[in-house]
């Protein structure tokens, strides 16, 4: 706490109506206000790469955690391992201010500034190390994003670019129709970035865990025993610049973080909408039944979402179908459980009758989402192209398909 300050414990905000009495409650039994000390351990990967790679991972995880520790800070003091970042604009890509005005115990101080951001708002649903698993989240559907994998579905980049902070601003302003994700519109400017570079720096901390662990294993030769000091994980703590783990931990961090810096970079262009008349939604019903779009495949005629599908995202495919584990198999499924992981549930395309779209339903968003399809989830891309073709759209193609799915909202006046 500050020196000064006075603290004034407040309590946490929870997510929309429909959850607000079962949210409470555990954020009581949890104590939101009282932040861990440390981040947990991806147990859940860690058993993942060890199913994949047909070897031991329990010491490359105890090593992996130590180094993350001292590299990324704990959930009271994070740090920003900016030293070990080759380009500056990754060492900037978040400020250390915002990062410890996130994390932390809860309060306010005697100019009220509020602490403890993401305790306060997101933890509940999203978990200490934004893992996607804190006490809500079983009892909601669609699950809270994990950060951890890097991977975001609301976003104007391409399918295999990070987000902007644009795209996190404003997901975080307007939150996500038909979820338990609220928006946070009555932030103050200020408290949004800070969050903002919160969830950056847990998404960074994560995915750079999740590749080291299987660096250690693939590239550092970790098995059953540690190898050499050269490239042991434990040099990472003295900062030992020589060692061949630091090439690898450095170089990792930097493919990393140079996935967030060129986000932008990664925007998908939108052309001028054409005119939204009847002609144009008559076009597009014809390209969503048709063979080249095929919406219909999947959101059923005239979007009505009636198609039965057995598919899941690839947060729950990574530790089944990934590794071959049949996400119904119970008894298979049961260690990966006991490791933190979630319940596998079946994904379900969007019924486009109610109108409720989770990324954002303006015409420009719903263009971006034709062209790169979610991320992380079976709605694939359309590749686009000057002249009509029979494998590919044209942008008025795509703006067809938009309006046309704009006019199937049967709420709509």
């Amino acid at each position: 706490m500050p020196p000064g300050s006075a603290p004034v414990f407040v309590p946490v905000r929870l997510a929309p109506i429909l959850w607000a009495g079962v949210l409470s409650a555990a954020a009581l039994l949890c104590g939101c206000d009282a932040p861990v000390e440390q981040y947990p351990p991806n147990q859940v990967y860690s058993l993942v790469v060890s199913a994949k790679l047909d070897a031991p991972t329990e010491l490359a995880a105890e090593d992996t955690t130590a180094a993350l520790e001292v590299w990324f800070g704990t959930p009271i003091e994070p740090r920003w391992p900016a030293d070990q970042m080759s380009r500056d604009a990754a060492k900037s890509l978040v400020r250390l201010e915002n990062l410890q005005r996130a994390a932390g115990p809860v309060y306010s101080d005697q100019d009220n500034r509020h602490f403890g951001l993401f305790n306060e708002h997101c933890v509940t649903c999203h978990g200490v190390s934004g893992g996607g698993n804190g006490p809500a989240s079983l009892l909601q559907n669609p699950y809270p994003r994990d950060f951890r994998p890097g991977v975001y579905k609301w976003k104007s980049t391409q399918r295999g670019a990070k987000p902007t902070r644009q795209d996190l601003m404003t997901i975080l302003r307007h939150g996500a129709p038909g979820t338990a994700m609220p928006s946070f519109q009555r932030l103050s400017d200020e408290d949004l970035e800070a969050l903002v570079d919160y969830v950056i720096y847990l998404s960074v901390r994560g995915e750079f865990e999740r590749r080291l662990l299987t660096e250690a294993v693939v590239e550092l030769g970790y098995e059953e025993s540690r190898p050499d000091d050269d490239a042991s994980l434990l040099t990472l703590a003295n900062f030992d610049q020589d060692a061949f783990a630091m090439e690898v931990a450095r170089d990792t961090l930097d493919r990393i973080t140079g996935q967030w810096v060129d986000a932008p970079q990664d925007v998908i262009a939108v052309p001028e909408e054409t005119p939204d008349d009847a002609d144009s939604i008559a076009r597009g019903n014809e390209l969503f039944h048709g063979p080249i779009a095929n919406c219909v495949g999947c959101h059923g005629k005239q979007g009505g979402g009636e198609i039965v599908t057995f598919d899941f995202d690839d947060w729950t495919k990574e530790f089944t179908e990934g590794i071959a584990v049949t996400p119904t198999d119970r008894e298979a499924v049961r260690p990966f459980r006991k490791a933190g992981a979630l319940r596998p549930r079946q994904i379900r395309p969007r019924k486009l009758t109610d109108g409720v779209y989770r990324g954002g339903g303006d015409p420009e968003t719903l263009y971006r989402r034709i062209v790169a399809g979610i991320a992380g989830t079976p709605m694939a891309g359309r590749s686009v192209s000057d002249q009509p073709s029979d494998k590919e759209l044209t942008s008025d193609q795509v703006w067809d398909i938009v309006h046309y799915v704009r006019s199937l909202d049967e709420a709509k006046p």
